[in-house]
Formats: C-alpha cells, structure tokens, sequence
C-alpha cells in the first residue's frame, strides 16, 4: 500500500508542478523524470538489502534511458518533481526531502575523495533551477530556491535564495540580503578576470609611455621667456 501510495503522488506532483501536463497516460507513460525516480525506488530497495551489482546495473539502465543519474543509495523524499531532467545527477549519499523540484543539468555532488557522508542535504520544498550545482556535504535549508547556473559550496539556511558563482544568499525570510537579485545576470567570472586584466594592462601602458617620454624640466634659475629670447 506505501509503494502505491508514492507512485500516485509522484504522479500528483508532476501535475503540481508541471503546467504542460495533460492526463495521467502522458505522464506514466512519457516522463522520463518520473520513470527515473520509479527506477531510482527499486534500485535503492536492492542497495538497503546490499545487492549492490543489481542496485547499479538498474539505475545505469534508467540512466541510458532517461539521461537522469541517481545513485541506487541516494535517500530521495515524496513528491519529488524532475522536469525534463536531462544531465541530472545525484550522488550516493544525497538526502532530498519532500516537494522538491529540480530542473535540467542539475547536479547534487561532492567535491573530491573523502568518505562518508559527501553529498548534500536538501531539504522540504526545494527549488533548484537549471544547471545549478551543489557540491559538499552541508545542508540546503527548508523552502530555498537555487537560481539557475549557481555553484553552491557551503549550507544554505531556511526561507533563503541563492544565486551565483560561487552561490551566495540575496533573499532570505521574505529580506533582500544584496542589491544583486537577478537569476538572468548572473556574474561572468571570467569576464571579470578579463576586465581586471585590461585594466592593469592600461595601466601599464601609461607608465611604459611616461619613462619614454619624461617631462621636460626647465633650467634652473632661468626663466621659460629668457631662455628662449637668448636663442635669436
């Protein structure tokens, strides 16, 4: 009764969430974020019982099929909405609560070798736009939103929206925390590496131009006027 309880309301949060969705035969039957996360149950029914090779051979098979990665020991909440969901990725030991949605290009990772626990934790009633990534082992807040292409790399706390590279908090509890709140216009950092330059190379130039071309200093004790009638 619990599995066909989760079946149905996955298929109620596409509904909630998805505006394009017209009755429940496209849904089961097109959806390629739901059959990942149908997937996603089996596969991590065999990894609690450490029937790892089957766990893993599941989800590499939903992957092929959807373009959406979930590690088998990933723990993944009710009502989980992936649109489109095409390059996601999660990792073994992410933790994603209830009435999260994330969208296209998404990844929920770590940041290198170490063990244990090495993924994120979202929490309820997440947002993650596209292409958006969060990385490390910290806790992403309750009803947070993650604007598109940010690289979050530290935890997130409650009623918080972050934005940009590396991805900082410009919202939280209804409070706007920075002047920059615009998920179109996020900041190029290499853009900006490339403005810096330029302008110590403009700097550069000005001082190469003055040692070639020094001023020209008067005599000593004569006047501009005197030295220039002394010549005719």
């Amino acid at each position: 009764m619990g599995a066909w309880s989760n079946v149905k309301s996955d298929i109620d949060a596409v509904f909630e969430n998805d505006p394009a969705a017209r009755g429940w035969f496209e849904v089961v039957f097109t959806y390629a974020g739901l059959h990942a996360i149908w997937a996603h149950r089996i596969a991590h029914w065999f990894y609690r019982r450490r029937w790892f090779t089957g766990a893993r051979m599941i989800s590499q098979t939903s992957r092929f099929f959807t373009g959406i990665e979930i590690h088998p020991g990933a723990r993944i909440g009710r009502r989980l909405f992936i649109d489109h969901g095409m390059g996601v990725v999660i990792g073994e030991t992410c933790e994603i609560g209830d009435d999260v949605v994330i969208y296209q290009g998404v990844t929920l990772g770590g940041t290198g070798k170490e063990k244990g626990k090495r993924h994120p934790t979202i929490g309820n009633r997440v947002v993650i736009a596209s292409g958006a990534k969060v990385l490390g082992s910290f806790r992403v807040g309750d009803n947070c939103n993650i604007g598109a292409n940010s690289v979050v790399l530290r935890e997130v706390p409650s009623n918080s929206t972050v934005v940009g590279i590396p991805g900082r908090v410009v919202k939280r509890d209804g409070q706007r925390v920075s002047d920059r709140l615009d998920h179109t216009n996020l900041p190029d950092p290499l853009i900006e590496t490339f403005r810096a330059m330029q302008n110590e190379i403009n700097e550069l130039k000005l001082e190469i131009g003055r040692l070639k071309n020094p001023p020209k200093e008067e005599p000593e004790g004569v006047p501009v006027s005197a030295a220039s009638h002394d010549n005719y």
